[in-house]
């Protein structure tokens, strides 16, 4: 019986101290190090290339839209009227180029014509006159400042008749290449002028270039929208990540391409992360040491990591915790 109690004895004995050094080395055992991250999604601002008033806003916040989707119109006197500028211009060169194409008229062509024959009736008047008057000169009837007078005015009428002819030729062969090509340039800059303006008229109803939830509507019905301002945000989530910030002794833990596992949580579940992109943060995010003599400066990391699996569940903002 003594025996037995001497060995109950030792037994505890033997557990009190196992006891006592297990809890001495856990105590000098350093203490885990945790990490808190947060859930980032790609966002994406819904904006009109042209400034305007907001008409309507067709989506609500948390509402799922799709690539395609109308989102929000613009009400633009100033393009309208623009448009119409633009396209009376294209008309008014549409016609120029026509009338380039297809040269003078009948109408102008017999005119022209009916100049040349006026003008050449007169060249063989003077002619005649001038044949009359040198032959009385030659019988010294008249002066010869007369005949020189006379001479003149032959000579003048062949110009007159020679310009006539020009101008009938001129009306008969139509515009020249050059004119046509400068017509139909003009025609085509109209139309490149039109199509600009219709591009910014149709800016005025924007629709989304991607699949998401809306996450925050910035302006409504009408307010003045900027050019380029963000009317309405969505979030992609299917495209997101956890994102820490890890001072760089603690780096080491998260290489790219290593895959570790943190807790969601909002989820109340483990996902499995991968480390896809590490950059150096600002200079206002370096640890500093408390005593330059024994330490230094750390940067700190911004490590961004991506689900292995797809997780549908994850929102923007969540806490992500980890413990290495």
């Amino acid at each position: 019986m003594k025996a037995l109690r001497i060995s109950l004895l030792s037994v505890c004995v033997i557990a009190l101290l196992g006891w006592i050094a297990v809890s001495f080395y856990r105590a000098y055992q350093p203490a885990p190090f945790r990490l808190q991250g947060q859930i980032e999604s790609q966002q994406y601002s819904i904006s009109s290339k042209v400034a305007g008033r907001i008409d309507k806003v067709l989506v609500r916040k948390g509402e799922q839209v799709k690539k395609g989707q109308l989102i929000f119109t613009l009400h633009s006197p100033e393009i309208e009227a623009k448009l119409e500028q633009a396209l009376a211009n294209k008309e008014a060169a549409g016609a120029l180029a026509d009338e380039a194409q297809q040269g003078a008229r009948e109408q102008q062509i017999q005119a022209a014509k009916d100049q040349w024959l006026k003008a050449k009736a007169a060249t063989d008047l003077r002619e005649k006159t001038y044949l009359r008057v040198n032959n009385l000169y030659q019988d010294g009837v008249v002066a010869e400042q007369k005949r020189d007078e006379v001479k003149t005015q032959w000579q003048a009428a062949k110009y007159t008749e020679s310009a006539a002819y020009q101008m009938y030729q001129m009306a008969q062969e139509g515009t020249r290449d050059q004119a046509k090509k400068a017509a139909s340039e003009k025609e085509r800059m109209a139309a490149g002028a039109v199509a600009e303006v219709e591009a910014y008229a149709k800016d005025t109803k924007i629709e989304s270039w991607f699949d998401g939830e809306v996450s925050q509507i910035l302006l409504r019905s009408g307010e003045l929208a900027p050019q380029g301002f963000p009317v309405v945000t969505v979030i992609d989530r299917q495209d997101s990540w956890a994102v820490f910030n890890v001072r760089e002794d603690k780096l080491s833990h998260f290489k790219q391409g290593s895959h570790f596992h943190a807790f969601v949580p909002a989820l109340n579940q483990s996902i499995e992360f991968e480390v896809t992109h590490i950059a150096a943060m600002g200079d206002f995010a370096t640890w500093r040491s408390t005593d330059s003599s024994q330490g230094f400066d750390l940067r700190t990391f911004e490590v961004e990591a991506r689900p292995t699996t797809s997780q549908p569940d994850l929102r923007m903002g969540m806490s992500v915790a980890l413990k290495l």
